[in-house]
């Protein structure tokens, strides 16, 4: 990913952070020569030496999986809020533009089977129930739910690179940055509330 050098994340503890908290994102990777993407939740996480990874799963229905086992690379990309930015909120005549987040993953991908698979269902179903009034259990799941994970193929992924693009507005002058976070709250708009924060970091 092209990354202007204002525009680059490099603090990793900000970019797992995002991470984190944005784990639905598209997987891609090459089946039979072509280029394919999927839609998931992807969990960071640690393997059991300590490195990150990202965890998930698809169905076997979907052609993807067939080259996990493969040793190929693969690309995971998460987006965050993003927004259009009006030149007209600047105090100088510009062009408008596109502020947003956004961060690549790559790694290299392995099937996950077995204990192994289950415990990830069980972290990513405990992550997305934690606020719910009745939260669902895997380990409560009667045995005959729990038989669609044969329907599934889980997967790791050892990340070898992270690109994270904060393009919000950093190149502009201090009284165009704070117009833009004032026009974009009366949108109520979240890219707002992310320039405040990454304002606050540099």
């Amino acid at each position: 990913m092209y990354i202007p050098n204002e525009f680059k994340n490099e603090n990793i503890e900000v970019v797992q952070q995002f991470l984190k908290e944005n784990s639905f994102g598209i997987l891609i990777n090459q089946t039979k020569g072509k280029l394919t993407g999927t839609h998931i939740p992807m969990l960071l996480e640690k393997d059991e030496l300590g490195k990150d990874v990202l965890t998930g799963h698809i169905s076997k229905l979907n052609p993807q999986w067939k080259n996990f086992n493969s040793g190929e690379e693969v690309l995971a990309i998460f987006n965050g809020p993003h927004g259009y930015v009006s030149s007209s909120w600047y105090e100088k005549e510009n062009v408008p533009t596109w502020n947003y987040i956004a961060v690549h993953v790559y790694g290299n991908i392995k099937i996950v089977e077995g204990k192994e698979l289950h415990q990830i269902l069980k972290r990513l179903v405990d992550k997305y129930e934690v606020n719910s009034e009745n939260p669902v259990k895997v380990e409560n799941m009667a045995p005959h739910l729990l038989k669609y994970m044969d329907d599934i193929v889980g997967f790791s992924i050892q990340i070898t690179a992270v690109q994270a693009a904060y393009k919000l507005s950093q190149n502009r002058t201090e009284k165009d940055y704070h117009q833009i976070i004032h026009k974009l709250e009366d949108q109520n708009s979240d890219v707002a509330d992310e320039m405040k924060k990454i304002k606050k970091s540099l």
